[in-house]
């Protein structure tokens, strides 16, 4: 069946709208009678035949609708599209053709935004550990703001900066407010690594050094409570402090910030069922309390910024595997795959779980529960816990992975030296290669000793 594509207007929690297995997988997808499966107009069996596996399988179209309904949700706001997620030279094209701004976090992602094209003065440079190369890259490309993690960074940037230059500037507060989808990535709260307490007084302090330095403009404050949060409550919480430190600041210094970036961390579903973060209440919730509390506080209101990049990302792709071997062992069946903790290091990371389906044939056997894992050396190498796969799943059968497209190939490794995939485009029924398959050849002529 094909499944029609949706509409600017609606949530990330209905894109894709769409009941039952395929509620995650991105909207252009359809189901074709010989068990095959196309997405983009491009059958997911041919890619795999063409490009091998494992490998990502990147829904163009499905990307440019979700950076259009961000924009759509929240049009008096910048939208920056977080590259931590995924990036490459079409990603930035499209990000950046459908008016969203971009958060990078190291001179790398800077670069290659740069490069391909993407409007410095529309990159914010984020980071707790910046390096030398981070900030001098920062500001020999132009980057339109730098956000200040902690105290050190302060006379860093301004004695990179030089007695006339000049850097827009914001600063990382904690609010205090815990959310997220693992422990690990909850960010908050002041017991981890990130920014500058709000209740300690090193936010207000680090603030009061910033604006006693003329090379460098405080232009707002910045947040990032979490990832994977599907509930707009703590976002009012974190925006709700946030104005009242902003409050805190025009009364100390008399001057009124005129930005005000909330951060990302967005949830989606991973499997059919799951929760996801509606973004329309998101940009309903934020809207009123921003307008509430600056109320109150006597202050106008800022520019708000967010950086969504999982929930603009991870939809759209699709993770291609080849089964190399199916054990039964007890009354556990494992699905082996010719990738794994390589190529998507997450399930390892913080348990997360997916949905993958059998494609390529059509299968009348019952289904089974089954546990599919990959080919490294580590027992935590699981790729899809409690797998419903049919009864019949045997070697070379390919199984894809939807929602692929975020936090997998930005956190592969070499471990094992098998080779991070490829990623592949897709759009109106054609395919193109995007970022090209890591090679033998590229270990040895890395490897320089002898």
């Amino acid at each position: 069946m094909a499944i029609a594509s949706v509409s600017a207007s609606v949530s990330v929690s209905e894109i894709p709208a769409r009941a039952g297995e395929l509620s995650v997988w991105p909207a252009s997808t359809t189901l074709l009678p010989h068990g095959d499966v196309t997405v983009g107009g491009v059958s997911l069996t041919e890619i795999a035949d063409r490009f091998d596996t494992p490998a990502y399988v990147l829904d163009e179209g499905e990307v440019r609708e979700r950076c259009r309904t961000y924009r759509a949700a929240l049009p008096e706001a910048d939208v920056l599209y977080a590259a931590k997620a995924f990036l490459s030279r079409a990603m930035v094209r499209w990000v950046e053709e459908e008016g969203l701004g971009l958060d990078v976090c190291s001179a790398g992602e800077l670069e290659l935004a740069v490069t391909a094209g993407f409007p410095p003065e529309r990159i914010v440079l984020h980071g707790n550990a910046k390096s030398p190369r981070d900030i001098g890259t920062a500001l020999r490309l132009g980057v339109g703001r730098i956000v200040i993690d902690g105290p050190s960074e302060i006379a860093r940037i301004e004695a990179a900066v030089g007695p006339e230059g000049h850097q827009k500037v914001m600063v990382r507060v904690v609010p205090g407010v815990s959310a997220g989808g693992h422990e690990k990535i909850r960010t908050g709260t002041e017991d981890q690594k990130f920014g500058l307490s709000l209740t300690d007084g090193s936010a207000l302090d680090a603030i009061a050094r910033i604006l006693g330095r003329p090379q460098l403009e405080l232009t707002g404050l910045h947040c990032h409570i979490g990832s994977q949060i599907t509930e707009v409550e703590p976002y009012r919480v974190a925006l709700r402090r946030m104005v009242g430190l902003m409050a805190r600041i025009r009364d100390a210094h008399g001057i009124v910030l005129p930005e005000l970036d909330m951060g990302g961390g967005h949830g989606i579903a991973y499997r059919p069922g799951e929760s996801a973060l509606d973004l329309t209440a998101l940009a309903r919730g934020l809207r009123a309390e921003l307008g509430e509390s600056c109320a109150a506080a006597g202050l106008p209101v800022p520019r708000l910024v967010i950086e969504p990049g999982r929930a603009v990302a991870g939809p759209a792709g699709v993770a291609l595997y080849r089964v190399l071997a199916v054990k039964h062992t007890g009354e556990k069946v494992f699905v082996a795959v010719d990738g794994g903790m390589s190529d998507n290091p997450r399930p390892a990371l913080y348990g997360v779980r997916y949905a993958p389906r059998l494609i390529g044939r059509h299968s009348t056997a019952g289904p089974c529960t089954a546990t599919v894992v990959g080919r490294h050396c580590e027992a935590g190498d699981v790729l899809a816990a409690d797998a419903e796969l049919p009864g019949d799943i045997r070697p070379g059968d390919l199984l894809a992975v939807p929602v692929a497209g975020a936090y997998q190939l930005s956190m592969a490794s070499g471990y094992n030296m098998v080779g991070r995939p490829p990623v592949v485009a897709v759009h109106d029924g054609t395919s193109r290669l995007l970022v090209r398959r890591e090679t033998l050849e590229d270990f040895r002529s890395r490897d320089v000793g002898s």
